[in-house]
């Protein structure tokens, strides 16, 4: 069903938009992993902004325990500055999509291989964060012929096992007790109460604190906190690769990321040609560079997705931003 939200039209409710009986883990109880195997692809959860259907899609992908709605803002000014159809998505064992023990990168490029040729999107621009960054990858040297043009925010193909924390995060929270049937709100304090002595950082807890859900009284955490701890080092990880992707490419670095540096960039980017794809830094810190810097939208995305196709891949004109050609 097409629904009006303001200047945008959006789809809502259609293939795989909440998958019914979709088992989550209870705090304070199992928090089991599915034990059986699934079938690839899933039917993943998504919003779809109406916009000019001749031109190519611009799809966002979220990181590791992020979901579709981290790009709800973004995702309308895109819209709205570049007057294309713009796509979330919700990735296998986050958000609305259902889980599965499978959560390689391999499934996960699969499940959009799937669902983008569904929705008459391809080829589209990838802009994928982190892990989604790392799946936006994957799919552009799988099948290039899908992928207009790939933007990889905070993250390259090289490995980014140094960063332990998530490890310590999943535990933390399915160790997490909360009471039957209280508020919401009251839960939500409750649980931000016992993830402080291991999340430090505000902005991180209430970004975890997104994915406390409630069903039936019971309050539970909607990504497969299982799963992901169980392969962690798959997640972090990039799959080897023989193909290469020759369209156009942005790696689009934090100056402060503890993710990537530029040394791996110019290493580890293989499988991309070397003129056709370029790493730039932005110029204050961020390892969430689409929340903490100003102007991230209208500097830094949507002048790239205007581009016409063919036309070198440029977001930032200035040396000051640590521009590094590859």
């Amino acid at each position: 069903m097409l629904r009006r939200a303001g200047a945008w039209r959006v789809l809502r409710g259609a293939l795989g938009s909440r998958v019914p009986n979709v088992s989550r883990a209870l705090i304070a109880h199992s928090s089991g992993g599915r034990g059986d195997a699934e079938p690839r692809p899933l039917p993943l959860s998504y919003k779809l902004l109406d916009g000019e259907a001749t031109l190519p899609a611009v799809v966002f992908l979220h990181g590791l325990f992020g979901s579709k709605t981290n790009f709800s803002s973004i995702a309308k000014a895109v819209a709205g500055q570049t007057g294309r159809r713009v796509l979330t998505v919700d990735a296998r064992n986050h958000g609305d999509s259902p889980h599965s023990p499978d959560v390689s990168y391999e499934a996960m490029s699969q499940d959009l291989q799937d669902l983008l040729p569904q929705l008459g999107l391809v080829p589209s621009i990838l802009i994928g964060h982190s892990m989604g960054g790392k799946t936006a990858m994957l799919m552009a040297l799988q099948r290039p012929d899908l992928v207009e043009r790939l933007i990889a925010v905070d993250i390259s193909p090289a490995p980014t096992t140094s960063v332990s924390d998530f490890k310590a995060y999943m535990t933390a929270m399915k160790a997490i007790s909360i009471p039957q049937k209280v508020p919401r709100s009251q839960a939500r304090k409750l649980a931000d109460e016992q993830l402080r002595p291991i999340v430090q950082d505000t902005a991180v807890r209430q970004f975890l604190l997104t994915n406390l859900v409630e069903v039936d009284g019971h309050f539970s955490w909607r990504v497969n906190l299982d799963a992901l701890a169980q392969h962690l080092d798959q997640i972090m990880a990039f799959p080897p690769q023989q193909q290469s992707y020759p369209g156009p490419a942005l790696f689009l670095l934090g100056g402060n990321s503890q993710f990537v540096q530029c040394r791996w960039c110019l290493m580890r980017a293989t499988g991309f040609t070397p003129t056709a794809h370029r790493t730039s830094w932005l110029p204050s810190g961020a390892s969430w560079p689409k929340m903490e810097t100003p102007g991230f939208t209208s500097t830094w995305l949507a002048p790239a997705s205007t581009y016409d196709s063919g036309k070198a891949l440029s977001m930032y004109e200035g040396a000051e931003a640590g521009e590094c050609q590859l």
